[in-house]
């Protein structure tokens, strides 16, 4: 007895210290995540790693995570497929395999939330505290605020740790969404708290000047308030719905009315406020892209190659749907699309239910929705928070599936089994 008392502590404290340490990973990966100014990115490499030793050690993904696995592998398929209609390979293989992995990240989240639920918390926090990071350097460089900060701009746009403005923008959507969520439920008193992260990381989306951005935060912020007014039946709090979104709106204006005023401001807001530019609408610019394109994918149903788009007419496809088809195939396309809308359509079904991870889903659901409507008019296959908002949706679902199960009914066996012992010696009598 003593030998087993003493053993249950250490048991429990390794318990413990394996919880810890599997969390810490996770956090680490999320913070990496605002920082890829050069490719292959620590985020990838630290990934890759981790996915590889948590597969080594017991990494579960639950049956109803595995549509996901399904169809994201079988557009990488498409890719590989469509791969053998090029002449020169290039860097393809290097592009397909950034896919499967950016495939494998999205499993990989939604199997350690489905597992450990309390990741939803520490996953958004430690989103958050990286958006801040990486919004606080591209203003810098956006204000040329020390020396060499440029580096964090691009094209006169804040970029931040990243590439292209306008993979910074959207990045920057969730974390937003999730602060603005906790701002309208939260108590008063946290208020402030919450304000100046989401002044900081709005600040970093207006500087990104991207348009695709603007209307994601603003469609996904809609869609947010829109369900927290639907999910509740009291009175007060679509009350307190109602005037706090009036006043995050109020404050979010006059920010940028001050904003307008500095200088230089206005005159590239004004020009990125147009909803055409003269790349959209030129001779072969991207709306005559997208009809030439899907013109060839009539004619070559196993795509074109990875990225060969990009160098028969200059530009890359800037949409989603045509990047499929050129990019992936046929196969490629179907796959995508059966996964954005079984996506929605099961998310959707759960989204309101009254569940410790919803708020989660919810803020994951709304920037969802946004980033594959902003896929229309770019390119979203190798965006690392959109295989992270896959992820955290099918983590729910695979959530409420279990959750659903332990709510059925144990039925009773057969009686002769039930009520009667088992005998486990023969019976020579």
């Amino acid at each position: 007895m003593s030998a087993i008392s003493h053993d249950l502590p250490h048991a429990a404290v390794n318990a413990k210290l394996i919880t810890l340490i599997s969390s810490s990973a996770v956090v680490l990966g999320i913070l990496l995540s605002g920082f890829v100014i050069s490719e292959p990115a620590p985020y990838e490499i630290y990934m890759a790693a981790l996915i590889a030793i948590w597969a080594l050690f017991g990494l579960r993904i639950s049956r109803a995570a595995m549509p996901l696995l399904v169809l994201l592998v079988t557009m990488n398929i498409g890719g590989m497929i469509s791969m053998t209609q090029m002449a020169d390979l290039a860097n393809t293989p290097l592009y397909l395999a950034v896919s499967l992995f950016l495939a494998f990240s999205a499993v990989f989240f939604a199997s350690v939330t489905a597992t450990q639920p309390n990741l939803y918390r520490l996953i958004f926090n430690a989103y958050v505290v990286s958006a801040v990071a990486t919004s606080l350097l591209g203003i810098a460089g956006y204000f040329h605020a020390f020396p060499g900060a440029e580096i964090f701009t691009k094209y006169d746009r804040a970029a931040g740790a990243f590439q292209d403005p306008n993979v910074f923008g959207p990045f920057l959507v969730l974390p937003g969404i999730y602060l603005l969520y906790l701002l309208l439920t939260g108590p008063v008193t946290r208020m402030p708290l919450l304000a100046v992260p989401l002044l900081i990381i709005s600040a970093g989306i207006f500087f990104s000047f991207s348009r695709g951005a603007w209307g994601m935060f603003a469609v996904s912020a809609i869609l947010l308030t829109g369900c927290l007014f639907l999910q509740s039946a009291s009175g007060m709090f679509r009350l307190r719905v109602v005037i706090m979104t009036i006043a995050a709106l109020s404050l979010l204006a006059i920010a940028i009315i001050i904003i307008l005023q500095l200088p230089g401001v206005s005159e590239m807001f004004s020009s990125r406020a147009h909803l055409e530019q003269s790349y959209d609408t030129a001779r072969l610019g991207r709306f005559a892209r997208y009809t030439l394109g899907f013109q060839m994918a009539m004619e070559h149903p196993f795509g074109i190659g990875p990225l060969v788009f990009g160098t028969i007419f200059g530009e890359d496809t800037h949409d989603i749907w045509l990047k499929m088809l050129m990019d992936y195939g046929w196969l490629g396309f179907v796959s995508f699309l059966t996964l954005v809308i079984w996506t929605i359509s099961a998310g959707f079904r759960i989204l309101l239910r009254d569940r410790p991870w919803q708020p989660y889903l919810l803020c994951a659901y709304v920037a969802f929705i946004g980033n594959v409507g902003l896929g229309t008019f770019i390119d979203i296959d190798h965006w690392r928070h959109m295989y992270l908002l896959l992820g955290l949706i099918w983590g729910a679902i695979a959530l409420e599936y279990r959750h659903q199960r332990l709510l059925r009914p144990v039925l009773p066996g057969p009686p002769a089994i039930t009520s009667a012992p088992v005998r486990l010696t023969p019976n020579f009598g």
